[in-house]
């Protein structure tokens, strides 16, 4: 969806067909490298209906994603990835000091020349967009160029045919963010680091889950002051109105970020508004200060409850997508909700 990820145009392509010829070499060595497996390796992960086998630990991945590249950098992978791309917000605390480790090769999708540049030995992504037309690169582009990628789980189980970022047959759960942690650790041959990630979200959301707010209805508005982004039942919103035990007003309907008008949020009248406060420049209203000033300002939304009555919980861009950062909303809207008098 546009409303979450900054897209960049991408240069012309005319050095691929050149690096092609390359391929065999691309991504797949390093310095010293003899291309004899290291020991324990080869390793194959399927993903997303592809089957990535990896010679030796990755020494510079790229990760083209926020949700992607806070996971490897929570892994204490940052001296092994040659850049990042694709930001909506600041990098999760804690993790500053591995971010200062690694490139940032843009704010947006970066080119893929400018990817290709670093070498990488695995590419990792948690956006299908990311990797497809419009985005970096198909997947099949990179796996020409000889360069694995690794696509987030959270991505595969879309409605086939869906549009923009998809729709849902079955509600996400935090199982699949635990699932790409371990992937992602196993393919660096770091599994016991995934598996202490693991149980420090699992402790963390059980916290979260203490907070009852039944009876509470919420809505999560991403960005776009003209035709609002919206979360839909089933996505990271969903994760976090569950653990909480709200009840999402726009959970009629599968669709990860559907577009609503804001008659239609009016009349749904919701409890309390999960705001997107994005640092990005993307789309309209990026901010939580943006959104309120919306809201407040339009003669439709004005006279809604959570405005009348200030009811807003800022939660950051990141913490709206899947990702381990979903944990970190989780215990955002359930202490707000708290403060709010919302729970039990």
């Amino acid at each position: 969806m546009a409303a979450r990820r900054s897209p960049a145009l991408l240069t012309p392509l005319a050095c691929v067909a050149a690096l092609v010829l390359l391929a065999a070499g691309c991504g797949t060595t390093g310095p010293g490298d003899t291309g004899r497996a290291a020991p324990g390796y080869p390793r194959t992960l399927d993903n997303c209906g592809h089957r990535i086998t990896l010679k030796r630990p990755p020494r510079h991945a790229v990760s083209l994603d926020q949700g992607s590249t806070e996971i490897l950098l929570a892994l204490g992978l940052g001296d092994r990835m040659a850049g990042t791309g694709t930001w909506t917000d600041p990098v999760m605390k804690g993790l500053e000091k591995e971010n200062a480790k690694v490139p940032r090769l843009a704010d947006g999708y970066p080119a893929l020349e400018k990817v290709l540049d670093t070498d990488p030995d695995l590419v990792t992504a948690s956006f299908a967009a990311t990797l497809d037309k419009g985005g970096v690169a198909p997947r099949d582009r990179f796996a020409k160029l000889g360069v694995p990628t690794y696509l987030s789980p959270t991505e595969c189980g879309k409605a086939k045919g869906s549009t923009g970022d998809g729709a849902r047959t079955e509600p996400l759960t935090m199982a699949t963010v635990h699932r790409e942690i371990r992937d992602l650790a196993h393919a660096f041959d770091v599994d016991e680091r995934g598996e202490r990630l693991v149980r420090r979200l699992k402790a963390r959301m059980a916290k979260a889950r203490k907070a009852d707010a039944s009876g509470t209805r919420v809505l999560y508005w991403f960005a776009n002051a003209e035709s609002p982004y919206v979360a839909g039942c089933c996505g990271a919103p969903g994760v976090i109105t569950e653990a909480v035990g709200a009840k999402n007003v726009f959970d009629d309907t599968h669709d990860e970020w559907p577009q609503a008008g804001w008659e239609t949020i009016a009349d749904r009248d919701p409890d309390v508004l999960v705001l997107g406060d994005l640092t990005r420049k993307n789309q309209t209203a990026e901010s939580a200060k943006a959104k309120i000033a919306k809201l407040e300002s339009s003669p439709v939304t004005r006279h809604m409850t959570a405005v009348r009555e200030k009811r807003w919980i800022p939660v950051s861009g990141a913490a709206m997508n899947p990702s381990l950062r979903t944990v970190e909303g989780a215990e955002q809207v359930a202490e707000a909700l708290r403060a709010l008098g919302r729970t039990r």
